[in-house]
């Protein structure tokens, strides 16, 4: 049976508050959003600890795809309609590609994790390798759907994630510099952080596009639209997803992780109260995907809850810091006052936090727009305009906005320590001296506001 074989008799509609309505189809489709595995997504957020920042920012990976899917099944809908394939090499769109394009963006992100980016640190996981063996073994409720369509239908999607799908077209619609992934949680994301640094006019950037034999390109006379998308996403960056306190959230958590999975492997120094099963084989370092998929953020939060019962003081201190929002503060530092870092660690220590544990640096840098380079370990496709005359130009050859960001790093460096470190502790003579030299050292070299956030 072919995917055309599927189609559903009535449409079924998702109301989004992104897309108005995201409209699916077809069976398969359907079916792969009712699996397990995808509806495990509805149980992690998109934005990890954004949400102790951005108090609405609750929304999850399940909408994210959707969205995507919706996205990719308009890019579809245009190119079917505007330029479909006259020949076999013209570069046109050849509809065929549909199915696997579609299923490619619902399923992009499934291998996800709780607190993905925290969590792959700590455990070393691989969402997209997680992502691959979700769609391409035979156990699972996800494979067994694509493979209605053929057999060879599971790895063809899981090429286009892995961005080894021989058609460059499928590729980009789900990863490239301007493609159906960043666009929906740019604009996913300003909604439910409430602000809206990541609006741009969506509808204007997918009318611009066209398909060509290296992959999609954009009519040049959408140039300001693909602008104001670079411009809406370096902003993200900068104000949403480097905000300080997220980022501090994501330091206690992922030291919280760290000092459990410390506790467990070592049972002949520490008696932790209760095993924690679902954790204990990443713990382990042998974990299965079954393992994998029974977890998700309320998994990880029941535990952390517990935690906050431990013995271990510093377990302890780290799941109630993270669970009441009680953020580290943070010290913006560069070349020349880095090397205070390992002074500002020892006052930390004397003073009675562990500094493996209470202080950490964080460097968050992104390219807001990188042009093309062949050298680079991971090259990003360029973004091609269509003149008049039918030859591509680059971008940031004829947009002085563009060439202006690009391959320019925006971001900071900071340095995170404990709050208590900026307050007054007359009560405690002993240690007055260390949090008022700490407190110089911070201050006379300007490396912090202790004002600048909350």
């Amino acid at each position: 049976m072919s995917f055309q074989d599927e189609q559903l008799a009535k449409e079924k509609v998702f109301r989004d508050p992104i897309h108005g309505q995201i409209i699916v189809d077809n069976q398969i489709l359907l079916d792969l959003i009712n699996t397990p595995e995808f509806q495990r997504l509805r149980r992690i957020k998109q934005l990890g600890t954004s949400s102790l920042t951005f108090h609405g920012a609750e929304h999850s990976r399940f909408g994210h795809c959707l969205g995507v899917y919706e996205i990719t099944r308009r890019m579809c809908n245009r190119f079917q309609r505007n330029y479909p394939t006259r020949q076999p090499g013209d570069g046109l769109w050849d509809d065929r590609e549909r199915p696997v394009a579609l299923c490619a963006a619902l399923l992009h992100d499934l291998g996800h994790g709780p607190y993905s980016h925290t969590f792959e640190h700590i455990f070393h996981t691989d969402h997209e390798a997680i992502t691959r063996e979700i769609i391409t073994n035979s156990s699972t409720n996800v494979n067994r759907i694509l493979s209605r369509v053929s057999p060879t239908f599971p790895e063809e999607v899981a090429s286009v994630i892995d961005h080894t799908y021989h058609n460059p077209q499928v590729v980009q619609m789900i990863s490239s510099q301007v493609d159906a992934d960043r666009m929906d949680y740019l604009q996913r994301d300003s909604y439910y952080t409430g602000t809206n640094y990541g609006k741009f006019d969506l509808d204007r950037v997918l009318l611009m596009m066209r398909p060509i034999k290296s992959g999609i390109a954009f009519d040049i006379s959408g140039m300001h639209a693909v602008e104001d998308y670079i411009i809406s996403r370096l902003q993200m960056y900068l104000q949403i997803y480097f905000h300080p306190v997220s980022r501090s959230m994501e330091v206690i958590l992922d030291h919280l992780l760290k000092r459990a999975k410390y506790i467990y492997q070592h049972p002949s120094e520490f008696e932790p109260e209760f095993t924690p099963y679902m954790l204990m084989p990443f713990f382990n370092n042998r974990f299965t995907l079954d393992d994998y998929l029974a977890l998700d953020d309320g998994v990880l939060t029941t535990y952390f809850n517990h935690w906050t019962h431990s013995r271990d003081e510093i377990l302890n201190d780290l799941a109630r810091r993270f669970l009441n929002r009680r953020p580290l503060k943070s010290a913006l530092y560069d070349e020349k006052s880095k090397p205070l870092l390992p002074k500002l660690r020892k006052l930390i220590q004397t003073a009675g936090f562990n500094s493996d544990y209470y202080t950490a640096v964080n460097d968050s840098f992104k390219l807001p727009y990188d042009t093309y380079n062949p050298q680079n370990s991971n090259p990003q496709t360029q973004i091609e305009l269509i003149q008049p005359n039918g030859n591509l130009i680059e971008l940031s050859q004829v947009s002085t906005l563009v060439a202006s960001v690009s391959g320019k790093e925006a971001g900071d460096q900071r340095f995170f320590f404990p709050k208590e470190m900026l307050n007054e502790h007359k009560d405690i003579e002993i240690f007055e001296p260390i949090y008022e030299e700490f407190q110089s050292y911070i201050q006379n070299n300007h490396i912090i506001n202790p004002k600048e956030h909350k």
